[in-house]
């Protein structure tokens, strides 16, 4: 080869773009670089009250079957089967409370509802009847169908009462963390179950609730339960709420106490009293 002559060094050169070209061909293909995950876009299409807070008013009811056992359980004589409401599907008891719980459940008919005393807290949320809240800037009301209880949850940033108080539905406090509406509750007086297999609480439980809107007429509820007398650590359940969308839908009252005295009324007695 002479000086000038570049016949052969342009001939090496094309062999070793030949020979990129060909390994590029033969590497995997890059994967695509992940996208990030969009920010969830705050919630619009939801009713909200003069100062911009998410409007929970109105008449609600849960349709998941929680009230005949909150962990995951087969269909028996006294109830349909579910898949449960538990995260995790086990409530974390302690040896002890699990032993309670069995014999709970061994005496169905202790359950406080059949003596139609109040629910409590949480139970009367995911209970099979309807309740209806009220919303006011400085708290909500809800008032239940079975029994008529009324709970007060207080959104006015006042602290929880001194000492311990027994509560059938425990004391309230709330405050808004964007459209999260979250509920400190305490003072149990520990009397209650929480569905109908015996699961429960003690007078110690700590409870902390989470509502929100999925949709205008969906509200996501999450309560987180801590009660070292009864549970190993804390743990959550988490149900929805429907909007009963009837027409004449309303609260009837469910004083269920009285039945056992409706034959007595209206009164003057009837012949079935007097004979006549």
């Amino acid at each position: 080869m002479t000086r000038g002559d570049t016949r052969y060094p342009l001939a090496a050169m094309g062999l070793a773009l030949l020979a990129s070209a060909v390994g590029l061909a033969q590497a995997p293909p890059r994967a695509p670089a992940a996208a990030k995950p969009a920010s969830p876009k705050p919630a619009t299409d939801i009713p909200r009250t003069p100062d911009g807070k998410p409007d929970f008013s109105g008449i609600w009811q849960s349709l998941s079957g929680a009230d005949y056992g909150l962990e995951p359980h087969p269909a028996t004589k006294e109830g349909p089967p579910g898949a449960g409401v538990v995260e995790g599907n086990t409530i974390p008891y302690t040896t002890g409370a699990l032993d309670q719980r069995a014999k709970n459940a061994a005496r169905a008919t202790a359950d406080p509802r059949l003596k139609c005393f109040t629910l409590g807290t949480p139970r009367g949320i995911y209970y099979a009847e309807p309740f209806q809240i009220f919303q006011r800037p400085r708290d909500l009301t809800l008032l239940f169908e079975f029994g008529h209880p009324v709970r007060t949850i207080n959104t006015n940033a006042t602290e929880h009462p001194d000492g311990h108080i027994d509560f059938w539905l425990g004391d309230s406090r709330g405050h808004w963390e964007g459209d999260t509406l979250v509920v400190d509750v305490t003072d149990f007086n520990g009397e209650t179950w929480l569905d109908r297999v015996g699961d429960f609480n003690s007078d110690e439980l700590h409870l902390v609730e989470h509502w929100s809107f999925v949709n205008r007429d969906t509200i996501r509820y999450r309560a987180t339960f801590n009660d070292p007398k009864v549970y190993t650590r804390p743990w959550t359940l988490d149900v929805l709420l429907y909007r009963r969308l009837e027409p004449n839908v309303q609260i009837i009252e469910n004083y269920c106490s009285t039945l056992d005295y409706d034959r007595y009324y209206p009164y003057p007695a009837t012949s079935k009293l007097t004979g006549k």
